[in-house]
């Protein structure tokens, strides 16, 4: 609702996009309870993610770009589920650009607090429970996602154990000292690196991503995140890329904003997804 309240639909029909929202999904309401065997609220994540698949798979299947607008980032097990399905059947290759302060790569074994919003990148490379890890239903009945069809960007908050499980996968992580090494510009040649014709291009943008400075209303605020101009470069070279075909935006909290100032600037984001450029050159072919 908070991107909605700041024109998110407006600002990419200006840039000459057909949007159509087809509003909220419905589901469960958040009991607030302890975790369960390692969980917290595991089947009302269930039937949320369940949801989310159901909607942005057909619309993957109609041939649209779907734009996930959510809460918890447990929603892009969802979202990118559906993407990983459509993307075996049409013969396509996939690529993750995972923006977040936060690996998300625990499991029921190392999480401190259960919450499964620490979970879902591991639950979509298969650790995790069937409910969710077999949400793609994959042919073979494989995971969503192999560890090499994944980047991670921007992280900087990563719990003991799971930093020694992420380095056992294998994930591909650009953390924040990377980006300080070597720029933002190389860090997303590095990320955006083999995409072709072929690729589907998925971006699951978690908004604590950003500065604490520039973006306070989220729940989990990090600091010492990309700047402005960091953040723009990094979504204009995924626009300039021409692959981004699928997008989750979350974890906006209006509660916690001020100003709306994180909704607005999520919203001017989104637009250099989109091709808007704050630079006066002549776009790619």
């Amino acid at each position: 609702e908070a991107l909605r309240v700041a024109g998110l639909q407006q600002a990419l029909q200006a840039r000459g996009l057909q949007v159509r929202d087809l509003g909220n999904l419905g589901g469960p309401a958040n009991p607030w309870q302890p975790a369960v065997e390692g969980y917290r609220h595991l089947p009302e994540v269930v039937q949320w993610n369940q949801s989310v698949f159901d909607a942005v798979y057909a619309e993957l299947q109609q041939g649209h770009l779907p734009i996930l607008l959510g809460g918890d980032h447990c929603l892009g097990l969802g979202s990118i589920s559906a993407v990983a399905r459509h993307c075996a059947e049409a013969g396509k290759k996939l690529r993750v650009l995972w923006l977040d302060a936060h690996a998300d790569f625990n499991t029921s074994a190392l999480t401190p607090s259960g919450n499964v919003h620490g979970m879902p990148v591991a639950c979509l490379c298969g650790f995790g429970p069937q409910e969710l890890t077999g949400l793609a239903g994959m042919p073979g009945g494989g995971p969503a996602l192999r560890p090499d069809q994944i980047r991670q960007i921007g992280i900087r908050s990563v719990d003991a154990g799971e930093k020694r499980f992420v380095h056992e996968q294998g994930l591909e992580v650009f953390d924040m000292r990377f980006i300080d090494e070597v720029g933002m510009r190389q860090t997303m040649l590095q990320a955006l690196d083999g995409l072709d014709g072929n690729t589907h291009l998925h971006v699951s943008f978690d908004v604590d991503f950003l500065d604490a400075e520039i973006a306070p209303g989220v729940g989990t605020t990090v600091p010492g995140g990309p700047t402005y101009r960091e953040a723009q470069l990094c979504m204009e070279m995924i626009a300039d890329s021409g692959r981004l075909a699928s997008l989750d935006v979350v974890e906006v909290n209006p509660a916690l904003d001020v100003r709306n100032k994180t909704a607005l600037l999520a919203v001017d984001l989104v637009e250099s997804l989109f091709g808007k450029s704050t630079l006066m050159r002549v776009p790619a072919a």
